[in-house]
C-alpha cells in the first residue's frame, strides 16, 4: 500500500488501492487496549504520552489499516478548558455541574496549548514511529455543547434544545466558545505533526435542517474557514445527517464522512466533487464473513471507489467485535 494513498484519496486523487481506517479503530475492541484498560483508566490513557501512542499504534500493526488517528477523547477539550470531567465506564462523560448560564460560560478558560502538551508529544512520538498519515480530531462545538449542557450522554438532548431554542444568546455565546476553542485546539494538532483532522458531530443528528442551519452551521463554517490555512486535508463527518446532508457538506472542507442511514451513490450526489468517507453500519462486522463481504460489495458498487473514497464504518468499531474479521475485511476492500 502506497502511505499516501489516504491523503491522495482525501484531495479526490485516483488511487490504486482504496485506503481503510476505522473510527474508533485506537482502543475498545483491540487486546492490546483492553490489557492496558485493566491497569488505567480512559484518562490516564489518553494523558500519557507513551500510552496514548501504544494504542494509536497498535491498530495499524493488527489490522492494517492506511491511516492511524490519535487515540484521544474529545472530551480533553473540554478539560484543557477547565470543565471537570469524569468518564464514566458504560456510560460515557459526566459532568457534575453542567453549564446553565453566561457566568457558566464565561468561567471557561482560554485554551491554551500548554494544558494539552501530553498531547503534543503523543503525536511527536506517533510522527517518528508511523509509516502512514497520522488523523487528529475534535469534536464539534454541538456534540461537546450538548455534554457540557446535559452533564452526561442523551437520548433526546432535551436540555440541550432547551437552551438552544429558548436562551439563543447563552447558546451562541458557548457554540462561539467553543468554535474557537476547536480551532485553537486543532492548529496545535496540527503544528505538532498530524496530516489530516476529522471533526466528530456526532449528535447533531438530534436537530432539524431548518436548525442545524440556523443554530450550528454558521459555527462550523467558521472553523473550517480557519483552519483552511494551515493546508491539510479537512473531514467533516456526523450521524444521523442524511436530512441535511446538502447544508452538512457545504462547508469548506476536503471530505465529507456518513453514516449507514443514506446510501454512498445517494451521498456522492450530494457531496459532489468532495471525497466521500463510510459508510459500513459498525454493527455488519458482528455478521459471519459472507454477510460482511456481501455489505461491503455492495457499498463499494455504488461509487467509483478508487476516487475521492475512504473506506470506513459510519461510526465507531464496536466493543464487541473481532479485530480477526476487521483485518481480514482491510485485506478485501484492498484486494478489490
Amino acid at each position: 500500500m502506497n502511505t499516501s494513498s489516504f491523503l491522495n484519496a482525501t484531495e479526490g486523487k485516483r488511487v490504486d488501492e482504496i485506503p481503510v481506517w476505522f473510527m474508533r479503530q485506537a482502543g475498545r475492541s483491540l487486546p492490546g487496549y483492553r490489557a492496558l484498560r485493566e491497569k488505567y483508566d480512559v484518562l490516564t490513557l489518553t494523558q500519557t504520552p507513551e500510552l496514548a501512542a501504544q494504542v494509536s499504534l497498535e491498530p495499524i500493526e493488527r489490522l492494517s489499516v492506511d491511516a492511524a488517528i490519535l487515540f484521544a477523547d474529545i472530551m480533553l477539550l473540554p478539560i484543557a478548558l477547565g470543565v471537570d470531567v469524569h468518564i464514566v465506564d458504560n456510560v460515557g462523560p459526566v459532568i457534575d455541574k453542567p453549564l446553565t448560564s453566561h457566568g457558566d460560560i464565561e468561567k471557561l478558560r482560554p485554551f491554551q496549548t500548554d494544558a494539552v502538551a501530553y498531547l503534543q508529544k503523543t503525536i511527536q512520538i506517533l510522527r517518528n514511529e508511523l509509516k502512514v498519515p497520522l488523523i487528529g480530531f475534535s469534536g464539534a462545538p454541538f456534540t461537546l455543547a450538548s455534554y457540557l449542557i446535559e452533564g452526561k450522554p442523551s437520548r433526546s438532548w432535551t436540555v440541550t434544545k432547551r437552551c438552544m431554542y429558548g436562551n439563543p444568546p447563552i447558546w451562541n455565546a458557548l457554540m462561539m466558545k467553543l468554535s474557537e476553542a476547536v480551532i485553537s485546539y486543532l492548529k496545535m494538532q496540527i503544528a505538532a505533526g498530524v496530516q489530516t483532522v476529522q471533526i466528530f458531530d456526532s449528535w447533531v443528528g438530534c436537530l432539524s435542517p431548518a436548525d442545524y442551519r440556523t443554530y450550528v452551521l454558521p459555527h462550523m463554517k467558521s472553523i473550517f474557514s480557519a483552519l483552511s490555512e494551515n493546508g491539510v486535508p479537512r473531514i467533516h463527518f456526523g450521524t444521523n445527517t442524511a436530512g441535511f446532508l446538502s447544508d452538512f457538506s457545504s462547508i469548506d472542507c476536503e471530505v465529507i464522512g456518513v453514516d449507514w442511514r443514506i446510501s454512498l451513490k445517494d451521498a456522492k450526489h450530494v457531496v459532489g466533487t468532495k471525497s466521500l468517507q463510510g459508510n459500513l453500519d459498525p454493527a455488519v462486522l458482528l455478521a459471519d464473513w459472507n454477510d460482511i463481504k456481501e455489505r461491503a460489495d455492495l457499498l463499494l458498487s455504488e461509487i467509483d471507489p478508487h476516487q475521492g473514497y475512504i473506506f470506513n464504518l459510519g461510526h465507531g468499531i464496536l466493543p464487541e467485535t473481532n479485530d480477526t474479521i476487521v483485518r481480514k475485511l482491510v485485506e478485501y476492500v484492498h484486494s478489490k
